[in-house]
C-alpha cells in the first residue's frame, strides 16, 4: 500500500473517520460515505491513532487505503498502559459512560478513577447503572446508597436494563447528536445494551465467569457506531484498572468534584488533608459536605501513584 502511495495509485484526498482500530490498520468511513468502510494502513511517520479520529485518507482498490494525515483532536480520554505510557482510548468524544452493574460487583476506587480522569480532560461523565434487574432484597439499598451518593454529587445516573428493555430512551436521548464512549469492567453488559439500543448490530456477548463473577473480554477493539437519529457511540474493550499515574496530586484532588469548593482555604498552604489543623477538607468531611467513602478513594488513589 505504501508502494502504491509514493507511485500516485491511490484516490484523492478526502476526509474520514477512524471507526476501528485493529493494530496497525484502520476502518476508516467516507466523510460524504456513511456506512462504507475501507481497512487502512497509516502512511509512515504519523502518530497512532485510535477511534474517532478524524483523518485524511486516499483510497485504494478493493476497499483499502492510506490514511496520510490526521487532524486535530477536540477531546480525547487516555488511560497509562501496563508500561506507564499514556496512550488515548478514543477521540473527540462529548460524554464518557461508565458502565457498571450488580455483577460484576462495582469498584468504588475504579468508577472513581474514570470519574477523575473524566474531570481532568473536561469531558462529562455519566454513570450508567445496567443490569437492574439483578437488583433484589439482598443488594438493593447497597447499590442506591452507592449511586446516591454519585447523584448528591451532581452526576448523572442512569438505570437500565438491556433485557428489560428499561432506560434505552433515556440513553438514546443523552447519546443524540453527540460522541460518546462505553467505558467499564468486562461482564457489566455494554455489548448487550449496543444491541439493544440498536438491533441489527448484533455484537458478541461474553458471560460472566462463573467462578469470580468477571467478565470474560468480548470486544478486543473499541468501535463507532452511528444512531439513525443522529449520535455516535464508541465501544471500548473491558478494563478491570484504570491507572492515573499521568495525573499530578493538584489535579487528582480537582477531579473530586465535591471538593473544588473547598480547596485553597486549609490554614496551611501545604495542607496534605491528613490530620492537619485548620484542614478545610476535613471539616467538609465532618459537616457532611464530603463523604468519607471518596475521600477514602482520593487517598487510596494518591498512594498508588507511587507505585504504577
Amino acid at each position: 500500500m505504501q508502494e502504491q502511495l509514493q507511485a500516485g495509485e491511490l484516490g484523492e484526498e478526502q476526509q474520514g473517520l477512524v471507526i476501528a482500530h485493529y493494530g496497525s490498520q484502520l476502518d476508516i468511513e467516507p466523510l460524504h460515505e456513511k456506512g462504507a468502510l475501507y481497512r487502512c494502513n497509516l502512511r509512515a511517520n504519523l502518530p497512532p491513532l485510535v477511534t474517532g479520529d478524524n483523518v485524511i485518507w486516499r483510497a485504494g482498490a478493493d476497499l483499502t487505503g492510506v490514511v496520510v494525515a490526521a487532524e486535530d483532536r477536540q477531546s480525547e480520554l487516555c488511560r497509562p498502559d501496563s508500561r506507564g505510557q499514556l496512550k488515548a482510548v478514543a477521540a473527540n468524544i462529548d460524554y464518557i459512560i461508565q458502565v457498571i452493574a450488580p455483577l460484576p460487583m462495582p469498584h468504588r476506587s475504579l468508577i472513581d478513577r474514570y470519574l477523575v480522569a473524566s474531570e481532568a480532560v473536561d469531558i462529562e461523565p455519566v454513570i450508567l447503572f445496567n443490569k437492574i434487574d439483578l437488583l433484589n432484597g439482598d443488594n438493593r439499598r447497597e447499590f442506591e446508597e452507592l449511586l446516591g451518593l454519585y447523584e448528591k454529587i451532581g452526576y448523572r445516573v442512569i438505570h437500565a436494563s438491556a433485557t428489560g428493555n428499561e432506560g434505552l430512551q433515556e440513553i438514546k436521548e443523552l447519546l443524540k447528536d453527540h460522541t460518546s464512549v462505553f467505558v467499564g469492567q468486562s461482564g457489566v453488559g455494554k455489548s448487550s445494551l449496543i444491541n439493544a439500543l440498536l438491533p441489527g448490530v448484533d455484537i458478541r456477548v461474553g458471560a460472566l465467569s462463573e467462578q469470580h463473577n468477571q467478565g470474560v473480554h468480548t470486544t478486543t477493539a473499541a468501535k463507532l457506531f452511528h444512531f439513525p437519529g443522529g449520535g455516535d457511540l464508541i465501544d471500548s474493550p473491558g478494563i478491570r484498572e484504570f491507572g492515573l499515574w499521568h495525573i499530578d496530586q493538584a489535579t487528582l484532588i480537582d477531579g473530586f468534584r465535591e471538593f473544588r469548593p473547598f480547596l485553597g482555604y486549609c490554614r496551611f498552604r501545604d495542607c496534605q488533608h491528613q490530620h492537619e489543623p485548620g484542614c478545610a477538607i476535613l471539616q467538609a468531611i465532618e459537616d457532611g459536605d464530603i463523604s468519607e467513602q471518596r475521600m477514602n478513594s482520593y487517598r487510596r488513589i494518591l498512594i498508588s501513584q507511587d507505585s504504577p
